[in-house]
């Protein structure tokens, strides 16, 4: 065991971590008798060796060793071994490889290809590990055959085989999969693999779950071949699956140990916490739906279909799942989401929080277009203060906890203010306020009733401890979008209580809320002032736009701005141009040096600085502005918000631009900045607008189709 082992110079090889000389204990200790030390080495493996996925030189080099294991009978829990060696096969081809097949370099360089070449090698024993009188041996090793096995014949021999002997769901759905990809990876194999996959679909001696499996890994298989019948025959067989297969309630998440509050942003435990759920899975054919639904891709009524059918089902479990592709699907599609919307919004009413807390988490996060689902929230909110009282945002049961907070969070996104009386309860009973915090700046309407609490909960706020800068920053940014000058003490309070701890993103936040309140922050000009020569990369553009919103004093603030155009950081050149544009015409004097970084190396630096020329120099400047925004945003497609809004502004010197704008809109999936929906809606909405100014259409023709 192991011959070799020794041979391999480990300590020059590095892991995640550093040094991989660990690499031969952990070996040894997947081997050991004790349980324990077996976890932790596998856990280790996999943090370190084969870190979220990565496949390192020592990742590689460790898969003889490996095999070993798994070969050997008298290795403990032989089957993670293998599941450990199919995860770095199937890391590798999707790291390492190009489409083509070609090899992807890095440096340093990856070990894909190694660990490949040798998995190519040693492939048959997957087979022969198929056989394997362990059903979690067999299990781990079916999706080898798909990978690995080069041998299309045999491969397909033996799926075919397994099929007909194993009886466990979970094997059946990995056995389906694995053909799949076999016929996609060797083309001698697809068409007896879809031919096969065609008739489990259609043999009513099979299990419905099975059936549906065949039906959605054919269509993997041949995605343009998908015809009009391929989506009912899934939801038939998706409703016969749910009158098949055993309900289950929702298992609890992981206990997680409470996180010390003077350490630890409650916001970074919420977001470990949102993982720990995204990361669970609560049904067995959801795995195969997401692949689904990766097959249907940009066809949106068919998987809206789908995802009704699943949205329905009377397994929490089901629906929950379905929840969060529902929203995967909404915030990375365009199209009319009404109908799936509205699903959502009914989930509101399910008996199960969970459920009820996921679809209102949902509608949140999708906000810009969730108002069909407005009136469902504001009556769901309504009920649970009258079941549980005016209170309910700090409920002690952390379901229901949870489900009315989300609640709140999305009608206030919607500006609705009937999401009013449980912030203030937040506020004012401060139990999970931060979350209120979130989605203050939402309702300006009630600035006089926010503005106050929100002032109290930032004189609190101990920036001498770091961890507390997420909160500062929140509040000072829900104060900005409510935009009440009575703020302005409380600021000012807390811009030099942050320069005093040396918070700079606290005190970047201060500074643009100071500038968002103008001329009412004059009485702060000499702090602001101070800090217009800070050597954060942040701070000192912030400073600088904060005087001249205050002060308005062009003499004094020109010359600064001129001097962060010749500064090298990015993020200071597109402050500075950002801030000229502001100034507009006045700001001449910029206008050469905003002309030389037209040609800048960075796109974002182009696109704000062409910004910048066309609002200083107008008409005079368009030929290279429109030219820089072009090129911007087909180089680099998140730029469009940023482009599109300066377009707009341009009129009809905008109008070259056209067939990049009825590109954009053509585009299936979201785009903008961070392909964010509020982002992307904003995107749409603008390219619309400027379509039409500029090439309006013909009276009594049709409007034009986008999508």
């Amino acid at each position: 065991m192991f011959d070799g082992l020794h041979d391999i110079d480990w300590a020059s090889m590095e892991h995640a971590y550093g040094s991989a000389e660990e690499v031969p204990a952990l070996l040894r200790a997947l081997r050991s008798p004790d349980t324990e030390e077996r976890r932790k080495a596998l856990d280790r493996f996999y943090g370190a060796v084969h870190h979220q996925g990565s496949v390192y030189p020592s990742t590689a080099a460790s898969v003889p060793f490996l095999f070993e294991l798994a070969a050997d009978d008298a290795t403990p829990e032989r089957a993670a071994v293998v599941a450990l060696l199919v995860s770095i096969g199937r890391e590798s081809l999707d790291l390492g490889f190009e489409d083509d097949g070609t090899e992807i370099e890095y440096y340093p360089p990856m070990g894909c290809a190694q660990a490949i070449a040798f998995l190519r090698e040693r492939a048959a024993q997957f087979a022969e590990l198929a056989f394997d009188s362990d059903p979690g041996v067999r299990l781990a090793a079916l999706p080898g055959l798909g990978l690995f096995l080069d041998d299309a014949d045999r491969a397909a021999a033996v799926l075919r085989e397994r099929m007909d002997a194993e009886r466990g769901l979970e094997t059946r759905l990995r056995i389906v999969e694995a053909a799949a990809t076999l016929a996609l990876r060797l083309p001698a194999a697809t068409q007896q693999v879809t031919g096969w996959l065609a008739g489990l679909a259609a043999d009513p001696a099979q299990d419905p779950v099975t059936r549906l499996a065949a039906l959605v890994q054919r269509a993997r298989c041949a995605p343009d071949e998908i015809g009009e019948d391929v989506v009912p025959a899934a939801v038939g067989l998706l409703r016969e699956s749910a009158r098949t297969l055993p309900m289950r309630p929702i298992a609890p998440a992981p206990s997680r140990p409470a996180a010390p509050s003077d350490s630890v942003a409650p916001q970074t435990v919420a977001a470990f916490e949102e993982l720990d759920r995204h990361t669970r899975v609560h049904a067995p054919t959801t795995a195969l739906l997401r692949t689904f639904h990766e097959v249907l891709g940009a066809r949106l009524p068919e998987r809206t279909t789908v995802l009704a059918e699943q949205l329905s089902s009377p397994d929490p479990g089901s629906r929950l799942d379905a929840v969060r592709m529902s929203g995967e699907l909404i915030r990375t599609w365009r199209g009319d989401h009404t109908r799936l919307l509205l699903l959502l919004a009914d989930q509101l009413t399910t008996a199960d929080q969970e459920v009820a807390a996921e679809a209102a988490a949902v509608l949140e996060s999708c906000h810009p277009i969730t108002a069909p689902a407005r009136e469902a929230l504001a009556a769901h909110i309504d009920a649970q203060r009258a079941a549980h009282g005016p209170h309910v945002w700090a409920a002690p049961d952390a379901l229901l906890r949870r489900s009315h907070q989300e609640a709140v969070k999305a009608l206030a996104r919607l500006g609705d203010i009937r999401a009013l009386p449980s912030l203030l309860a937040a506020l004012d009973d401060d139990v999970d306020a931060w979350r209120a915090i979130q989605v203050a700046g939402h309702l300006p309407q009630a600035a006089d009733q926010l503005v106050p609490r929100l002032c109290d909960h930032l004189r609190r706020i101990d920036l001498s401890e770091q961890w507390n800068e997420m909160s500062a920053n929140a509040i000072l940014a829900a104060l900005t979008a409510l935009g009440d000058t009575a703020a302005v003490p409380v600021v000012v309070d807390t811009l030099g209580a942050a320069v005093r701890h040396e918070q700079h993103g606290v005190t970047r936040s201060a500074l643009k809320a100071l500038g968002a309140f103008g001329p009412a922050a004059t009485g702060a000009r000499d702090t602001i002032r101070a800090l217009t020569t800070a050597t954060d990369a942040h701070v000192r553009p912030a400073a600088v736009a904060a005087l001249w919103a205050a002060d308005g004093d062009l003499a004094e603030v020109l010359p600064l701005l001129l001097r962060l155009l010749d500064d090298r950081i990015t993020f200071r050149l597109m402050d500075a141009a950002d801030l000229l544009g502001e100034i507009g015409p006045p700001a001449s004097i910029a206008l050469p040096r905003l002309r030389n970084l037209l040609t800048h190396e960075y796109e974002w630096v182009r696109v704000y600085c062409a910004a910048a020329l066309w609002e200083v120099g107008g008409e005079a400047e368009a030929p290279a502005v429109l030219d820089a925004l072009l090129q911007a945003m087909a180089q680099n497609s998140a730029t469009a918000n940023h482009v599109v809004a300066c377009l707009d502004r341009m009129g009809p010197l905008a109008a070259p631009a056209l067939p990049l704008l009825r590109e954009q809109l053509a585009q299936p999936r979201r785009g903008g900045r961070f392909q964010s929906i509020d982002h992307d809606e904003e995107l749409q909405r603008v390219c619309r607008t400027l379509i039409a100014r500029l090439d309006p259409p013909a009276p009594g023709a049709p409007a034009p189709r986008t999508a």
